[in-house]
């Protein structure tokens, strides 16, 4: 059975940083890409960074030098180390691979 497991997300203030993990269970975890989603209130869920199996990272505009995706496969394990976080940054963080979603974990950003 595929399960993702969000977690580390919490409240922090502007310019701080958070590191997200996604752990990943239940299939061959290393041959796939894996992709970090957001939803803030009342918007869309959009697409905030990749990974692919074999390393290569895409980012949106948004959070490009901001964010960093990487992935642990001895671990099936993808981080998204989140630095100079913004107001706007606060959502619900997702991470996706094929159609498997996770549950979510919040962040918040607010002085």
């Amino acid at each position: 059975q595929v399960q993702l497991v969000e977690s580390g997300g919490d409240v922090v203030q502007p310019g701080g940083s958070l590191r997200l993990s996604c752990e990943a269970s239940g299939f061959a975890f290393r041959f796939f890409d894996v992709h970090w989603h957001r939803q803030a209130p009342g918007k869309q869920r959009e697409l905030v960074a990749s990974i692919a199996s074999g390393g290569a990272t895409n980012y949106a505009d948004s959070v490009k030098g901001r964010f960093t995706i990487s992935r642990d496969n001895s671990k099936s394990t993808v981080y998204l180390q989140m630095n100079s976080l913004k107001l706007e940054d606060t959502a619900v963080y997702y991470c996706r691979i094929t159609a498997y979603w996770g549950q979510g974990t919040q962040v918040t950003v607010s002085s």
